[in-house]
């Protein structure tokens, strides 16, 4: 008679299974392992921390750098000569391994708190390599090619600071229960004191992060200055093709209150709009010059520039992918754009009494306007019939005798001067910088000298709520129509609202995190003494009705005489 007696009995852990098996390809029971990790394994975890680190950093700046996407595609084109969305593999790749990368972390962290032996697989490893190596070339990359992007981070920090410094508080609160556990079934006092330190450490110094914390909208709404006006960046070019008739008119419906473009001087002597040295990008110069398209814009005169078609590529290549919400009205109308000049630019904003504001582009010099270019540009003004006061006149070159010849023009500079004080000696009432280029305690200061301040290029409604409680004047913007639906900064809150706001979540998060480490101690004193299996053995017996699996057996033969065999050979009968 055979008797079967089962020495071991288990629970199923289909979770465990999943986490060891996807983390580190050991989905049997004996594959894993409560062993303390090895070092070798370790380093991959902090390999992993890093990865995780740096793909958090470059995740949140390719969020953040957003606003500027078109300038970063400009950017490749002057680069390649073709224009392409050079952005979206660079944020569908980002996103994909940022994804990979935390899904690893999240495991990595069941492992510790389950107690489980940190092992993963060569695949994974592959993978983090790889994710780490693409990320250090393309923090690297940019650097290099579009360093002072990177201020973009410790901009938008001033509008996302306060509630990434909630989350994070949210994050560290939680992980004090692998923290707690891990000092709950410690064996070594030196590791718990360790572990302990550490944590607190990184616990209170998260607490007083906001110490640090400079946002412009922290303050008191009674000081919160009037809405900055909005000027079109060329125009309306997400909703048109920039510098063109129909892209101002459609900055003009979004109600902004001056537009803002760049000026090119034809070859016999025509100030006209045009943002690029070459007509490549914006007309159909290929098609229609197709030996000239690499030439100077500079070089062609006005007849052969009003044979050019500036809406097509629009059209073709949607920029900011807002053609498919166009009618077809608005499509024919783009598909009809020509060049436009200066003058036409003049007229339309005397009509709609609205500001100017122009770079002016010096010819190279072999143009005959390469000497009279000034000259030639303020001619154009002044033929216009234009209001004096609406046009902002930004070269430098020959400023005083612009003034002499039209003192009603608003100088402006382009450059930041060491002092507000600077520009008023110089004459000068008004600035257009890049937005990156004023801090809040600049804009504060050239407000307070009645400097009108002007910042490009302003799309996103987190940056234009930012600068407006810095008290900046007015923006400039490829997204009028995005702006106009921000009657108000995002958000807005009084100094003694985020402190009290501060204090109940450090003294939450602190109360929390005490309730946690003694749940964790009081919950191992009870099962100190037992090992895994016996633990899971008493589940076991105590609920008889669940589906558990013999895992190993021992076979207990009873009752069966014993039998000689003999190996001899026997004679036949």
């Amino acid at each position: 008679m055979v008797k079967h007696q089962p020495l071991q009995v288990y629970e199923r852990q289909l979770c465990l299974s999943c986490i060891t098996g996807i983390y580190g390809c050991r989905w049997k029971r004996y594959q894993r392992s409560h062993d303390d990790t090895t070092k070798w394994e370790l380093l991959w975890s902090f390999v992993l921390l890093f990865t995780f680190g740096l793909l958090l950093l470059w995740s949140y700046f390719w969020w953040e750098a957003h606003n500027d996407y078109s300038e970063y595609n400009w950017f490749l084109y002057n680069r390649s000569g073709e224009w392409s969305d050079g952005t979206a593999p660079i944020v569908a790749s980002t996103a994909a391994g940022f994804t990979y990368i935390t899904f690893l972390m999240v495991l990595a962290l069941c492992h510790v708190a389950v107690g489980q032996q940190l092992n993963l697989h060569w695949l994974h490893k592959i993978g983090v390599t790889a994710a780490l190596l693409t990320t250090v070339v393309g923090l690297i990359s940019v650097t290099q090619t579009w360093g002072y992007e990177w201020d973009v981070v410790p901009i938008s920090l001033q509008a996302t600071g306060p509630f990434l410094h909630i989350g994070a508080v949210a994050a560290v609160t939680a992980l004090s229960w692998i923290a707690a556990g891990q000092v709950a079934r410690a064996e070594k006092t030196i590791f718990q004191v360790v572990v302990v330190l550490l944590y607190f450490s990184v616990l209170l110094a998260l607490y007083m992060v906001p110490l640090y914390i400079t946002s412009p909208c922290i303050m008191d709404p009674s000081n919160l200055k009037s809405r900055p006006e909005v000027i079109g960046h060329q125009g309306a070019s997400m909703l048109a093709p920039e510098n063109t008739m129909w892209s101002f008119q459609r900055a003009l419906q979004m109600n902004v209150t001056g537009l803002e473009t760049d000026v090119t001087i034809s070859l016999d002597g025509v100030p006209f709009l045009m943002h690029d040295a070459t007509l490549r990008r914006t007309t159909d110069v290929q098609k229609v010059f197709p030996e000239r398209q690499w030439e100077d814009a500079s070089s062609f005169n006005w007849t052969d520039l009003r044979l050019l078609n500036t809406g097509h590529w629009f059209l073709k290549d949607d920029p900011f992918g807002t053609v498919q919400t166009l009618s077809p009205h608005e499509k024919q109308l783009i598909g009809n754009q020509t060049v436009c000049s200066l003058e036409q630019l003049l007229k339309l904003a005397s009509f709609n009494n609205c500001t100017v504001v122009f770079k002016l582009g010096r010819p190279p010099p072999e143009h005959p306007s390469h000497y009279s270019w000034i000259n030639d540009t303020l001619q154009a003004v002044l033929k216009s019939g234009i209001q004096q006061s609406l046009v902002f006149w930004t070269p430098e070159e020959e400023r005083a005798e612009v003034r002499k010849m039209a003192p009603g023009l608003v100088q402006t500079s382009l450059v930041k001067p060491e002092t507000p004080e600077t520009l008023q000696r110089e004459g000068i009432s008004a600035m257009l910088l890049r937005y990156n280029q004023a801090t809040t305690q600049e804009i504060g200061a050239l407000s307070q000298n009645n400097i009108n301040l002007t910042l490009y290029t302003v799309n996103e409604p987190w940056l234009y709520s930012v600068l407006w409680c810095s008290g900046v004047s007015s923006v400039s913007s490829e997204a009028p129509h995005i702006l106009k639906k921000v009657p108000y900064p995002i958000w807005l809150m009084k100094p003694d609202e985020y402190c009290v706001l501060w204090v109940s979540m450090d003294l939450v998060s602190f109360a929390v995190v005490i309730a946690i480490f003694i749940f964790q101690k009081y919950r191992s004193s009870g099962i100190h003494s037992y090992n895994p299996e016996q633990i899971m053995l008493s589940a076991a017996v105590r609920r008889a009705s669940r589906d558990v699996n013999v895992m190993k057996e021992k076979l207990i033969f009873s009752g069966i005489p014993r039998v000689h065999i003999s190996t001899d050979p026997q004679p036949l009968e």
